[in-house]
């Protein structure tokens, strides 16, 4: 059961995102509030779901092992989660499905950095280009699922053909995608490979 936390300061969102997450069999909403200090509590939440773009800016009050999932479609606000001393983080816009929320808090619990494509590619493009020489070299290194997608993608596989070999849905494969991507510093399938080949992460 992965415990849950919601922040956002519209009444009527966080009933929205309770009903929504509730109706999942392995998640739990164990606080939700409109400011960090409304949600902090004894009960420590895993993953916590916020929609409020300015609170980003508080969470260096957290004590590092939350990870946080921001619901926007503000890239600047995004941006600001690179900074955060979080677990980990994702980002998803107002418009994503169920599947993808319950998929991408999954991600999260597991460690993975998540986020819809377009805002992805946002942040990925701002941060600055780090010459890497080995994968041992990498601040985040990759997992060993992420390797396994990276080994696919190198194969020339598609993402319906990855998510059955690991048996594991596309949205999940999308996330392994989008945290390997932001762990390699790189926006595409072409510029992975290329730097899987040349940190020698990849063998063909």
């Amino acid at each position: 059961m992965i415990r849950v936390a919601i922040l956002s300061p519209n009444p009527l969102t966080r009933i929205g995102l309770r009903e929504l997450l509730s109706s999942s069999p392995d998640l739990e909403v164990i606080n939700e509030g409109s400011t960090l200090e409304e949600i902090s509590g004894d009960q420590e939440a895993e993953v916590l779901v916020m929609t409020s773009a300015p609170a980003v800016y508080g969470l260096g009050e957290l004590d590092g092992g939350q990870a946080v999932l921001l619901i926007t479609d503000d890239p600047e606000a995004a941006r600001s989660l690179m900074g955060a001393r979080l677990k980990t983080w994702g980002v998803l816009t107002p418009s994503a499905a169920r599947e993808e929320l319950n998929s991408a808090i999954h991600a999260l619990a597991e460690g993975l950095i998540v986020g819809s494509p377009q805002l992805m590619d946002s942040l990925i493009e701002s941060k600055p280009r780090v010459e890497l020489t080995s994968g041992e070299n990498l601040p985040d290194p990759l997992t060993a699922r992420e390797n396994e997608v990276l080994q696919m993608i190198a194969l020339g596989l598609a993402n319906k053909q990855i998510a059955a070999r690991l048996s594991i849905s596309e949205h999940t494969v999308k996330f392994h995608l989008s945290s390997l991507y932001a762990k390699l510093n790189v926006s595409s399938r072409t510029e992975a490979v290329r730097a899987g080949l040349g940190l020698g992460l990849i063998s063909l």
